[in-house]
């Protein structure tokens, strides 16, 4: 690698001044967001200078990209989320809902310098930029990281895969920017047409960046490193050349929890990302992705010091159709809420003589399946089989609705 510096002193601070970091800059971040249309009611009665840590925050109520969506219909374009009104922006890009995203040209305000830095990529480097630029913020978040690190961009969008490799030969293109799989279509192109490229470096994301991929990208003498991203929050956690889990960002706090609900679950067990972003323009805080991860123990040889996570491991949306009713996890956290001697509960989804079967495994030192019947019916809205597992028995994968049916 090129580069083996870290971007800044942030990555390698204690853990005592990462924590008084913390306590500094969330009470601030609670205070704004209070202060928003969006966050009306929600966060009411609380002292923002009692919030100084994680365990704090896990206080708070989640935020869904669903409320977001509902706010945003009633309350265009950011729904009340923004301390800044949309014009005071640079750009509004637009996802599948659709939600409507703000962009500053403010220096790396997405903050993708930082992993651009950890793959290598600075000053000197012509980065072909292979993310969308249409509504979408992708090509503008990594383009941003560019400049914060200093390379040159060829905003080359996605498409047109023969004047993708004639560009990059042209301007002599040494990283690549897009998904996973794209370089390797350009690549095949290359091959294709005879041309010999330039490009040694790879910031991917937006897909599952898998073992043979990467071994492939080894093969021809690329460096291929992966970030986990949202449109809403910007970079969340990257890769670093140690290459063991991704590294969060400084400029966000992460939580895993029980998916459905706001509870943190133990380390390296799977749960829900939860994310609380410090950007002052667009306090999102336990801002609910969607997506499952878990905290790995220990810090990166690298020398980078905050937390890891192993990556994307999933959707943590495992809202299941049962008998033509939808069983959701937030309803599961509900029936584990509802009983005080219940620890966890796992609702598996089977198909028997045709028909659709419930069964719900519920982790307690009861032994009488029956006292659970009723509330199952209640917040599930469905009748189901009862299985009681000793605590600690049910799988810690993230999952508390699995479902087993074929659908081939």
């Amino acid at each position: 690698m090129a580069q083996t510096s870290h971007f800044d002193a942030l990555e390698t601070r204690s853990a005592d001044a990462r924590a008084a970091d913390l306590a500094a800059a969330l009470p601030a971040q609670i205070a704004r967001a209070q202060s928003l249309p969006g966050y009306a009611g929600s966060l009411d009665g609380i002292d923002p200078a009692t919030i100084i840590s994680a365990e704090a925050l896990a206080t708070l109520p989640v935020l869904r990209k669903s409320e977001l969506g509902k706010a945003q219909a009633t309350s265009a374009p950011f729904g009340g989320f923004t301390t800044k009104p949309a014009q005071a922006f640079t750009h509004i890009f637009q996802s599948p809902g659709p939600i409507y995203e703000p962009s500053s040209n403010a220096p790396d305000w997405w903050r993708m310098g930082r992993f651009l830095h950890a793959v290598g990529i600075g000053a000197g480097d012509i980065v072909q930029n292979c993310f969308g630029y249409h509504l979408t913020p992708a090509g503008m978040i990594f383009e941003s990281g560019a400049q914060a690190v200093g390379a040159a961009v060829l905003p080359a969008g996605t498409g047109q895969t023969e004047l993708q490799v004639i560009a990059a030969r042209d301007v002599g293109t040494t990283a690549y920017a897009g998904t996973p799989d794209y370089l390797k279509i350009i690549l095949e192109k290359t091959d294709e047409m005879g041309v010999t490229l330039g490009i040694t470096k790879a910031a991917v994301g937006g897909g599952a960046l898998f073992p043979s991929l990467r071994d492939y990208y080894t093969g021809r003498g690329i460096t291929c490193l992966q970030s986990y991203a949202t449109a809403d929050l910007g970079n969340i956690a990257y890769e670093t050349p140690a290459m063991e889990g991704l590294i969060v960002d400084e400029g966000v706090i992460v939580e895993i929890v029980t998916p459905g609900t706001g509870t943190p679950v133990p380390d390296g067990e799977v749960g829900e990302v939860i994310v609380t972003t410090l950007n002052p323009d667009y306090p999102l805080i336990r801002f609910a992705t969607g997506d499952l991860s878990a905290i790995l123990p220990g810090t990166s040889p690298c020398g980078r010091t905050n937390i890891r996570i192993k990556g994307w491991m999933g959707r943590a949306d495992q809202t299941t159709k049962i008998k033509g009713m939808f069983v959701r996890p937030e309803q599961v956290a509900a029936l584990v809420a509802h009983h005080a001697d219940v620890s966890k509960a796992r609702v598996v989804a089977t198909r028997e003589a045709e028909q659709d079967v419930m069964t719900v495994h519920l982790e307690t030192t009861a032994t009488d399946p029956d006292a659970y019947a009723r509330s199952i019916i209640d917040v599930l809205k469905l009748k189901g089989r009862i299985v009681l597992v000793a605590p600690g028995t049910l799988a810690k994968d993230g999952l508390v609705i699995e479902d087993q049916r074929s659908y081939d």
